[in-house]
This record gives structure tokens, C-alpha cells and sequence, in this order.
């Protein structure tokens, strides 16, 4: 083949692989206690995320509130299909013909003063397509820092994968990133969204090599959207909002403050890199299955 013939083919190449992108964003805020207030901040992040071109745009967890104490989300929780939050990302989704992952909002429990932790995630023309409740539940005791979220927070119990435009979309929340297991059990995702609220002190050491892993090992994107600065509550959280790609590295970041991390996912690209290395069809261990000895 002649030099003149190659370059033709690897432009093309090229010229395929634009067209196969597509544009992704993660939104990270310091959302405060009232949800009117919190509304209004996201939708100026997910308008300018729209700006950007971003087609799937990903909300922090809680993004709606954050409280004076942890019984102020229980206030504002909503039944399925109904309340302002639900109504807001719907709208919004629908204004901007995106796919819009919801960050995580709280939704009503069986048990009294509790909420489930949901991830709701709406399609370009505003209907809900996925709900995913938060199976792991933070607890930290280090110093002055407790948390408890098993006292207000009702855990889930079902791994949720969204079939979209965009591939395979596999749904966590915060600290279910520390559990493998869980990203084993969503099947060979192509996406994997993050909404998070991570706490300055462990975020530090643990937030990005986290994140990074969880790409690697899966050799999926991963858009983490997370809440980034000082609340009204007092709590101080990590940021550094970022789109990992299925190599591990950094597309892009936000360290701190309210503001939009975009990047542009190639399904091409990814599935070169499945194919050069074929890890996920190399597993033989199922950890549900195994016995303990």
C-alpha cells in the first residue's frame, strides 16, 4: 500500500471516530439546604454543559439538598413520579434534549425517617428510563468525622444497568465505589456514572485512585460527578469531579467549587482497547458463587 493510500485510510479512520463521539459531562456543586435555590444552580450548570455539547450530563448526589442535619432530606422527599425535584430534571432533560443522570435525590422509605438515596436517570425526551437506590451505606468514625448513613438511609438491593444511546450505562452512588464487586456485577458497562458527595478527609488519599480503578479494571468510561467545597452544614466535600476514560486516564477535572467537567467518549476507542486486551473475557472468578473454605 502507498504512503498517499495509507494516509487516506487512517484519515478516514479518523473522520469515523468523530462521528462515533459523543460529549459527556459531569456538573459539580456546593449545594446548600434549600432545594428551590440548589434547582436553579443546576440548571445554570446543565445549560452551560448543554452549551458545551454534551449529550449525557451527570448531577452530584444530593444535589437538590444538603442539609442542616440529616433528617432535613427526609422533609423533602418525594413519591415516585411526583415532587419538584422529579419535575425539575424531567423539564430540564426535555429543554435540552439530553439523557440526564439525576444525580441522587432522596426518595421516600419503608422505614420512618428514612429515604432512599435514587439515582434517577431521563432520557432526551424527559421520561425516566432507570432508578437506582444506593445499596452501600457510609459509615466513618475518625476523629471528630461520624457519619452514619444506615440512620436515615434506607439501603437498595438491585445492580441497575440503563441501556441508552450511549452504550451500557451501570448506576452507583458515592461510597459503592469502594465495592468491585458490584461493577463486576453490572455485565461489561460502557459508562459508568458516579454521583458523589465524598468527604474531604477520605477524598484526599482515595477518591481518584478509586475512581481510576474502577475505569481500569472494567475498561469503562466513568463520569463521577461529585459535590465539591464548603456547605452551609459545615461539611467539607472532596470535588474533584473528573471524566476517566477506559485506560485510566484524566480527561478531565474540577477540583473545587460549582462548575462543568466535559469530555468526549469514543465507543471506537474503546472498543480498540477491548479488543487489544481482553481482560473482561479472562474472569473466572464469580465472587457469588465461590464457597467460602
Amino acid at each position: 500500500m502507498s504512503t498517499f493510500s495509507q494516509s487516506i485510510d487512517s484519515t478516514q479512520a479518523r473522520i469515523a471516530a468523530q462521528q462515533n463521539a459523543f460529549k459527556v459531562a459531569a456538573v459539580q456543586m456546593a449545594s446548600g439546604t434549600k432545594v428551590e435555590g440548589n434547582l436553579n444552580e443546576a440548571r445554570r450548570h446543565i445549560a452551560k454543559a448543554a452549551e458545551m455539547g454534551a449529550k449525557l450530563v451527570v448531577l452530584p448526589e444530593f444535589f437538590a439538598i444538603m442539609g442542616m442535619n440529616e433528617l432535613d432530606k427526609v422533609a423533602v422527599a418525594e413519591q415516585p413520579g411526583q415532587g419538584p425535584i422529579q419535575r425539575f430534571l424531567s423539564e430540564v432533560a426535555r429543554e435540552h434534549k439530553i439523557w440526564l443522570v439525576g444525580g441522587s435525590i432522596p426518595m421516600v422509605a419503608a422505614l420512618p425517617n428514612h429515604v432512599r438515596n435514587a439515582c434517577l436517570v431521563f432520557d432526551e425526551t424527559g421520561a425516566q428510563v432507570a432508578r437506582y437506590d444506593k445499596i452501600h451505606l457510609f459509615n466513618l468514625t475518625l476523629g471528630n468525622e461520624q457519619y452514619n448513613e444506615a440512620s436515615t438511609i434506607e439501603a437498595g438491593n438491585q445492580v441497575v444497568v440503563v441501556d441508552s444511546p450511549f452504550g451500557r450505562i451501570g448506576l452507583a452512588i458515592c461510597y459503592d465505589l469502594r465495592f468491585p464487586e458490584l461493577f463486576r456485577a453490572m455485565k461489561d458497562v460502557d459508562i459508568i456514572v458516579l454521583p458523589a458527595a465524598f468527604t474531604a478527609t477520605t477524598g484526599k488519599m482515595h477518591w481518584e485512585p478509586l475512581v481510576r480503578a474502577r475505569a481500569i479494571e472494567n475498561l469503562s468510561y466513568v463520569i463521577a460527578a461529585g459535590q465539591g467545597g464548603y456547605h452551609v452544614n459545615g461539611r467539607e466535600t472532596h470535588g474533584h469531579s473528573m471524566v476517566i476514560d477506559p485506560w485510566g486516564r484524566v480527561m478531565d477535572e474540577l477540583h473545587r467549587g460549582s462548575g462543568v467537567v466535559v469530555a468526549e467518549i469514543n465507543p471506537s476507542y474503546q472498543a480498540s482497547l477491548r479488543k487489544s486486551l481482553p481482560a473482561l473475557t479472562h474472569r473466572t472468578l464469580s465472587c457469588a458463587e465461590q464457597n467460602s473454605i
